[in-house]
């Protein structure tokens, strides 16, 4: 085990002893918001120090095997070799469990998310792109049991969009999406293209965590413009008959946010509100991350749009995600909704450069 790791986890074992004594006081006990709160470390403090515990246990059990491994009976050394070896990959699996506990959280993983695709260069090629996008994701989300609700849209005349806006509602939405967010490059022979010739284009793509309406950023109503308007695309003939689409605007910072879905111009209001709060908020966080990557880079980049992150070759059937040099032959699927391998491979490498940090840090 690390130093680094040991020192953390030694430190845990001392706040768990604390806490034991602290949840055990008469004062603390008739303090409900107090021990409730308590009470939720400790819950998150045992985690840590009960595999460390069993580690510490195994590492004992394996020294006394290593003595009896001098033993002259020849059936005691090979029981004390089996324990040894069992010993070794229990180890293995306790440390790599600790070490994932042990990385920093960020507390966004576990929130909804908003999801935002606009095509770019490639003209209707890219507008059917960003369709193909928003059914990928659509399909991942099914199978992870999230639920997409959209809240604006801006169609093309190929069935593609110029711009979609979408809420993912889920457990652990945000902590797999959000590193699609950047340039993503299609490169195919368009449903338009007479000669057979491969075209490349782009759409961009923003995951934004859905702010905590306990937590949000607060903001002056002064500083906003709403517009109302008459929403466009699909809907029905009440949606299209009323203005009910809103557009807020930020006047401080420009960013805009519009919704359209809802049938009422309030629930309109209270959505294109908490999407110009996940922007405003994702403003802040992509200029903390600049500030940040100008003390230590970051392979897996800020997220910033302009990041070219991903290439999709259809005629090649290929998947390349550049920040990472992850590249699959399996496209067909990933367009499918296929997407685990590329979520758990962008995971696992942050957690790789997060230990590292950690380990340089110590």
């Amino acid at each position: 085990m690390k130093p680094f790791m040991r020192a953390q986890l030694e430190r845990s074992v001392q706040r768990l002893s604390e806490l034991d004594f602290l949840l055990s006081r008469e004062d603390i006990m008739q303090d409900m918001s107090q021990f409730l709160l308590l009470s939720r470390e400790h819950a998150e403090v045992s985690a840590l120090v009960l595999p460390y515990q069993r580690w510490l246990q195994l590492m004992h059990d394996s020294d006394a095997a290593q003595g009896m491994l001098q033993d002259s009976d020849p059936l005691v050394r090979e029981m004390a070799q089996e324990e040894i070896d069992a010993n070794a990959l229990l180890s293995e699996t306790l440390l790599a469990q600790l070490q994932r506990m042990l990385l920093p959280k960020d507390p966004d993983d576990a929130r909804h998310a908003f999801l935002e695709i606009r095509a770019g260069t490639g003209g209707d090629e890219s507008t059917l792109f960003a369709g193909d996008l928003l059914r990928m994701y659509s399909r991942y989300c099914a199978e992870r049991g999230w639920r997409v609700e959209l809240v604006s849209e801006s169609p093309s005349e190929l069935g593609g969009y110029k711009e979609v806006v979408a809420r993912i509602e889920g457990d652990g939405v945000y902590g797999a999406l959000k590193f699609e967010s950047g340039g993503h490059r299609v490169q195919r022979v368009p449903v338009t293209e007479t000669q057979g010739r491969i075209h490349t284009s782009a759409c961009t793509v923003a995951v934004l965590a859905e702010p905590d309406e306990a937590e949000a950023i607060k903001i002056n109503p002064a500083d906003l413009r709403i517009d109302t308007f008459r929403a466009s695309g699909a809907g029905g003939q009440h949606i299209n008959k009323t203005d009910s689409a809103v557009r807020i605007t930020h006047l401080p910072t420009g960013i805009v946010a519009e919704c359209q879905d809802g049938r009422s111009q309030h629930s309109n209001k209270a959505q294109a509100l908490r999407v110009l709060t996940a922007r405003i908020q994702e403003k802040e966080r992509s200029e903390r991350a600049a500030k940040d990557a100008a003390e230590r880079k970051s392979l897996i980049g800020s997220g910033d749009r302009s990041d070219r992150i991903r290439t999709y070759n259809f005629p090649q059937g290929r998947f390349t995600d550049h920040r990472i040099n992850l590249t699959l032959y399996k496209l067909p699927s990933i367009m499918e909704g296929d997407l685990s391998d590329v979520v758990e491979a962008l995971q696992a490498y942050e957690a790789a450069q997060q230990l590292a940090a950690l380990e340089s840090s110590s």
